[in-house]
C-alpha cells in the first residue's frame, strides 16, 4: 500500500466512531495544552522579568544600618554618602532614614493605628537612582524639601485613603500635605509603605538627626563586584560586620528560579496527563481491534497482508494522537496569549515547545497503537470472518 492508502484507511477508521476520537484525544489535547501553556507563560514572564531588569537596571547596590556584636543598632555616619561617592567606579549616590513620625489620616485618627505607615526621609535624588516613577503629582524638590509636605508611596497611599495630591495627612501632631504618589518601586518594595518626606523637613519639623538608615550606590555593571567588596568598610570605617550590603535586582532574578522549579513541577503534570492520554489511545485502539474483527478477516482474505494491516492500525493511532496533538497545541497557544495580555506581558510562545508537542504525540501514537496493530496483524482470516 502507498502511504496516501495507509493515511486515507487509517482516516476512515476514525471518521466511523466520532465520538470516541474525540474523547480519546481529548486526553492528549489536555497534556498537550498544558505543556504548551506552561512552557509559553513561563518564556512570557520571564521575558517580562528580564525587560523590568533591563529597565530598572542591575547595577544598584544598598548599604543598610545594622547591628554590633552587642546587638545594639548601629547609625550610619552623616557623610555616608559623601563617603561612597569617593569610590571610583560609583556613578551616583543617594540616601534615606528613618525618622520617628507616627503617620495618620487626620487628628480623629488614634495615635497608634497608623495603618502600617512609616515615614523615611529622602534626598531629592533618589527617584532617579531608583528609575522610580510618580504616578501622581510631582516629586520632592529642592524647595517642597525644606516644607511639611510629603510623596507616599503606592501602598502608603491607598492605605491612608490619600487619591490625589493636595490633601493632607498627619505625622506625629504636624499636618503634612501629600504633593504626590509614587508608582510600586519594584527594586526597593519597602518604600510602597512609606510617607517620604525631605532631609531638611525631617529635621526641622520632627527632629531627625540626620543619620541615613540605608545608602543606595549605582555604578557601572562590570563594577558592581568590585564596589561590593568595598562597600561596607566605605559606608562604616571599622564597623563593616554591621553594614548589609545587597542587590535589590537579586530578589527579581530568585524570582525567576523559583518560577522555573514551578514550571518543571507543571510539566511534569502535563507529562502525567500526556501519559494518561497515551492509555486512552491505546485503550481506544485495543476495543477497534475487537470491533472490526470481521472486517480485518475480510482484508485479509482479500489480500492484505499482515504488514498492511499493522501499517492501518498503527496510522489510526497516530493519526488520533496527532489530532489531540494539534487541539492540545491550538489550546496552549490561546491559553498563554490569553493570560500573558491580562498580565500585559508580550505573549511568547517557543518553536521548540510545540515541535516537542509535535514529537510527543507521535511517539505516544506508537506507542499505543503498536501493540494493538500488531494484534490485529496476527487475527486469522477465518476465525475472523466468523467472528460475531
Amino acid at each position: 500500500m502507498r502511504f496516501t492508502d495507509i493515511l486515507r484507511v487509517g482516516a476512515i477508521g476514525l471518521r466511523v466512531r466520532r465520538a470516541r476520537v474525540v474523547l480519546s484525544a481529548l486526553g492528549i489535547a489536555i497534556g498537550i495544552a498544558t505543556m504548551v501553556a506552561v512552557v509559553g507563560l513561563s518564556q512570557s514572564s520571564k521575558a517580562d522579568l528580564m525587560g523590568r531588569l533591563d529597565r530598572l537596571g542591575t547595577n544598584l547596590l544598598t548599604a543598610e544600618a545594622g547591628k554590633d556584636a552587642t546587638g545594639q543598632e548601629v547609625r550610619l555616619p552623616k557623610a555616608a554618602v559623601a563617603m561612597v561617592e569617593r569610590i571610583g567606579p560609583v556613578q551616583h549616590a543617594t540616601e534615606t532614614a528613618d525618622v520617628d513620625a507616627r503617620v495618620r489620616r487626620s487628628d480623629v485618627v488614634p495615635e497608634e493605628r497608623t495603618a502600617g505607615v512609616t515615614t523615611q526621609a529622602a534626598r531629592t535624588d533618589l527617584l532617579m537612582a531608583l528609575n522610580a516613577r510618580m504616578a501622581k503629582g510631582s516629586w520632592l524638590t529642592g524647595t517642597t524639601a525644606t516644607l511639611p509636605v510629603t510623596v507616599l508611596g503606592s501602598v502608603a497611599a491607598e492605605r491612608l485613603g490619600v487619591t490625589s495630591p493636595g490633601e493632607k495627612i498627619m505625622m506625629n501632631d504636624e499636618y503634612v500635605v501629600v504633593v504626590g504618589i509614587l508608582e510600586p518601586v519594584e527594586l526597593v518594595p519597602n518604600l510602597d509603605r512609606v510617607a517620604l518626606v525631605g532631609f531638611p523637613a525631617a529635621e526641622k519639623y520632627f527632629g531627625f538627626d540626620g543619620h541615613p538608615s540605608t545608602i543606595f550606590e549605582r555604578s557601572p555593571d562590570a563594577a558592581v563586584e568590585d564596589v561590593r567588596e568595598v562597600l561596607a568598610r566605605t559606608v562604616n570605617p571599622g564597623a563593616e560586620g554591621s553594614v548589609k550590603v545587597s542587590r535589590p535586582s537579586d530578589a527579581l532574578a530568585a524570582k525567576a528560579a523559583t518560577d522555573e522549579g514551578l514550571t518543571n513541577l507543571m510539566l511534569g503534570l502535563g507529562a502525567v496527563a500526556l501519559l494518561v492520554g497515551g492509555v486512552g489511545v491505546a485503550n481506544t485502539m485495543v476495543i477497534s481491534v475487537l470491533e472490526r474483527r470481521a472486517e480485518i478477516g475480510l482484508r485479509r482474505a482479500l489480500g492484505a497482508t499482515r504488514n498492511a494491516i499493522r501499517l492501518q492500525f498503527l496510522a489510526e493511532s497516530l493519526l488520533l494522537s496527532a489530532l489531540g496533538g494539534a487541539a492540545g497545541a491550538v489550546l496552549g497557544v490561546a491559553a498563554t496569549y490569553g493570560f500573558a495580555l491580562t498580565r500585559h506581558w508580550t505573549p511568547v510562545v517557543p518553536v521548540w515547545s510545540l515541535t516537542a508537542a509535535f514529537g510527543a504525540t507521535q511517539l505516544i501514537g506508537v506507542a499505543a497503537g503498536l501493540y494493538p496493530a500488531v494484534r490485529a496483524s496476527r487475527l486469522h482470516p477465518t476465525t475472523s470472518l466468523n467472528a460475531p
